[in-house]
Formats: C-alpha cells, sequence, structure tokens
C-alpha cells in the first residue's frame, strides 16, 4: 500500500503542473487530497459490504436525510435538476452520510475542494494530450502490473467506440450471431429453466410454499438473447462536430449522459433496456428487474457454438446461463420478488438451512491462495454458489442428450475461464472482484461432482483430488 501510495503522490506530481499548478500548489494539493480520502476510507462500505445488497436498503424521509449534512444545499440541488424534491430517498452509504458532516463543511471544504480539483485533472486526461493520457495512467498501471501505457492508436479506438458501444455492439451481433444460433440458445435457456423448475421440487429443506415462491420467480425471469431489440434514443444526439475538440466533444457527450440519467425521474422503468453493448464478453442478472442478459459477443467459442457438441456447448454457455439463473435464488437473488422488490420471501427456517449451505461455499475458498493474496470467501460467496448452482444444473441438462460427453462438458467449463493477467493485476482481483480467481472457479467447482473424478479417473493422492 505503501509503494502503491507513493507512486499516486509521483503520478500527481507530474501531472498536475500540466495544468498550471506550482510545485507548492501541487504538494498542498496532494496532501489535501489524501487527507480527505483517508476521511472517506474509514466510513466508506468496504468491497464486501458493497456486495450484500440487501444491506443495503436504508429508505429516509428526505426532511430526515437532508439534516444528516445541512451545509450541502441539497433541495437546492434537486429543485434545479428536477423541478422538485423527493419524498424518500434511499441511502445504500448511510454510514458515510451519516458522518457527513467530516466532507461537507466549512472546515472541510479546503479537503473538498482539493478532492474535486485533482479528481476532475485525472477524469479528463485521455482527453487532451498523449502525453499527459501517459501520465494520468502511472498509478492504474503500477495497480495492474503493466509495463506501458496502451498504444495511441489502441486508446483512440476505446475512446471513439464508447459512447457508441450500443451501435456497435448491434452492428457486431447482427455480423456475428446468427438467428439459427438465437434461436438455438434461446432453447438452451428454456432447457435451464426447466431443469431448475425440476431440482427445486426436489430440493427437501425448502418448504412446500417457498418451493411455489421460487418456481413462481423462475417462471417470470425474462432472458434477453444476443442484442437489444432498439439502440438508445439519444444516441441520435451524439454528433461529433467536425471544430470541436476532443475534450469539447467528451464533454458533450457527457452531458448527454447525465440530461438522460436524471430524465428517468419519476419514469416507468424501461425494461428492455440493456446495461453492456452486444459485442462485450460478459452476462448478467438484474435482480430489480429479475432478467438474464446475454449479449452476442459470448455466444461465440469457446462459450458457444453450432459447430461445437452439445455437451460442450453445456459446459460453456449452458453453465453460464444456469450461472445468471442461480443468481435469482444466491445470498443476494435470494432477498428479491419475482417483480424485483426487496421482499422477504423465505421463511426463517429455510433461510437458516439455506445460510449453512452457503457457508460451506464461503469456507471452501476463503483463505485460498491467489497469486500471493488471499481469496475473500465472503466477498465471493454470491459468485460462487450461482457458479455451483449453474454447473449442477448445466451438467443435469446436458445428460438428457443421448451423445453425453463428460470430458467434453468438464474441458469446456476449463476452457471459458482460460485468462491472462500479471501477477499484480491477479492480486488487484482479489481484493475487489466478487468472482473468485479464474483458475478456482474451475479447479475448486469441479471437486464438488462425482461426475469429475470418475470421468478423469482421479484418486486419493492426485492434485485434483
Amino acid at each position: 500500500a505503501k509503494v502503491l501510495l507513493a507512486k499516486f503522490r509521483e503520478e500527481q506530481e507530474d501531472l498536475l503542473p500540466k495544468f498550471g499548478f506550482s510545485e507548492s500548489e501541487t504538494n498542498n494539493l496532494i496532501d489535501k487530497y489524501l487527507a480527505f480520502d483517508a476521511r472517506v476510507a474509514t466510513v466508506v462500505l468496504s468491497q464486501e459490504e458493497g456486495h450484500e445488497y440487501a444491506k443495503l436498503y436504508h429508505p429516509y424521509e428526505w426532511e430526515k436525510f437532508v439534516q444528516l449534512s445541512p451545509a450541502l444545499p441539497l433541495n437546492d440541488i434537486l429543485n434545479e435538476l428536477v423541478g422538485q424534491i423527493p419524498d424518500m430517498v434511499v441511502v445504500p452509504e448511510e454510514r458515510f452520510w451519516q458522518a457527513a458532516d467530516q466532507f461537507y463543511s466549512e472546515e472541510a471544504w479546503p479537503l473538498l475542494k482539493a478532492y474535486l480539483l485533482v479528481t476532475l485533472v485525472n477524469q479528463f486526461t485521455p482527453y487532451l494530450s498523449d502525453e499527459i493520457r501517459i501520465l494520468g495512467g502511472v498509478y492504474q498501471r503500477a495497480l495492474s502490473g503493466l509495463p506501458e501505457a496502451m498504444s495511441q492508436e489502441k486508446s483512440a479506438f476505446y475512446l471513439a467506440s464508447r459512447p457508441f458501444n450500443q451501435a456497435i455492439g448491434l452492428y457486431y451481433a447482427s455480423e456475428k450471431f446468427s438467428p439459427e444460433a438465437k434461436a438455438d440458445v434461446e432453447e438452451k435457456v428454456a432447457s435451464m429453466i426447466d431443469v431448475y423448475k425440476n431440482r427445486l421440487q426436489s430440493v427437501q429443506w425448502l418448504n412446500t410454499e417457498t418451493r411455489k415462491k421460487a418456481v413462481t420467480k423462475l417462471n417470470t425471469i425474462v432472458p434477453h438473447i444476443g442484442y437489444p431489440e432498439k439502440l438508445p434514443e439519444r444516441l441520435k444526439k451524439k454528433v461529433v462536430s467536425s471544430d470541436a475538440t476532443l475534450f469539447e466533444t467528451a464533454l458533450k457527450f457527457r452531458k448527454i449522459e447525465i440530461a438522460y440519467a436524471w430524465s428517468k425521474w419519476h419514469q416507468p422503468v424501461d425494461r428492455s433496456e440493456w446495461h453492456i453493448p452486444a459485442h462485450l464478453v460478459n452476462a448478467y442478472y438484474d435482480p430489480q428487474q429479475n432478467q438474464i442478459v446475454f449479449p452476442a459477443a459470448i455466444l461465440q467459442e469457446p462459450f458457444y457454438s453450432l459447430a461445437q457438441s452439445s455437451s460442450a456447448n453445456y459446459g460453456g454457455i449452458g453453465a453460464v446461463i444456469a450461472h445468471e439463473i442461480s443468481h435469482a435464488f444466491d445470498t443476494n437473488g435470494a432477498s428479491f420478488d419475482e417483480f424485483g422488490s426487496l421482499n422477504n420471501w423465505w421463511t426463517d427456517k429455510d433461510y437458516e438451512s439455506f445460510k449453512v449451505r452457503t457457508d460451506q461455499i464461503v469456507a471452501q475458498f476463503d483463505g485460498l491462495d491467489s497469486y500471493g493474496a488471499k481469496v475473500n470467501g465472503h466477498l465471493t460467496v454470491s459468485e460462487n454458489v450461482a457458479d455451483l448452482g449453474g454447473l449442477a444444473a448445466a451438467l443435469e441438462a446436458a445428460k438428457r442428450d443421448d451423445d453425453f460427453s463428460a470430458t467434453e462438458f468438464f474441458e469446456n467449463w476449463a476452457a471459458i475461464w482460460r485468462m491472462k493477467a500479471r501477477p499484480e493485476y491477479m492480486k488487484l482481483l482479489a481484493a475487489s472482484d466478487p468472482h473468485g480467481p479464474a483458475k478456482l472457479r474451475v479447479n475448486i467447482q469441479v471437486k464438488n461432482f462425482d461426475d469429475f473424478f470418475a470421468t478423469f479417473n482421479v484418486k486419493q493422492g492426485d492434485n485434483m483430488w
């Protein structure tokens, strides 16, 4: 931590003078920035706390909330933004706001001002000179172990594509994801949901009423496969003017996104909106909308291909689909009902039985080594539960096929989590990522299945025993 802190200071000492600050002003800004950051660190949610969604629900009457920070003109701010003030507000960072006088007060203003200035400078380094872009990435490169900055060409590509990612994703899907593949994946999703229904019916530690509610939630999950049905309307506003600088264009686009975010005030939720583009290799479950999303980019080899065997596809995208469905019933998803509302639909006895089982998953991963860092079993429990449930459901679905191959199933589960990264980056992930390290997601999870031991003839004394 001391080495990284020194690297941050070194970065800012080189960067801030580029914006006209003298040496004394630069050191003063850095000192105050770090002092403000140290205050925040004492009250901000930890990574582990931030991933316990049900515990983040702290509703406040607006009048009581504004009393937490009397120095902030919150009523004026909201009236300026949306023309009214809310009756209620949900405050996930309750601990922070209960200590708001440390951050928003006359005493704290010099620290806050320095924090805002340094943050502003660092937010816009990609849009200025290439020298400033490279200087502004020193700390992040040290954090992730990268020996050099991204090339200017590659940086420019990401910079230009980011504001239009939904449009690029739709083009990607039209080129890489066929109607036949879409129909086949939709069939696999239906198969996974059917497997889950059967598995729920056989869970003896859940009482009948809880099982019924779980099936109801399962039946209302909405899958989105491949690409969104429409592009965001605000894309039409993102016109690049030939006489505008890159900085001016970036500022214009940022204003468009901020205006869009505030335009949602008191409007119905658009459940067709995607939160990631179709050309991103990822997938997600949204507990507040009870929907699963699989972009076209993850529906490619090795995750999925019409040319692969069914068993390989189940070990790849089948397990991912079931993983996302499992999130509806993991340590976070279990707190939301079929409508996406925070609602405890479990009996106390059922939830206690559930916790006994999830605690076993915590224990299985907690403290494992990952490139010199220790895995946090509590931080990763939600994803590990989803991996276990997903792999079990996909294996059951794969066995329905006459040509089932356990070898191809497990080998593709391993193949989809291959990755290349530096040790520093792996340590960063272990400290902050709710997903377990890729290698452990494979090698620990497969040990929970007798089929794995039988298929690969693993015996006591072997490394994978």
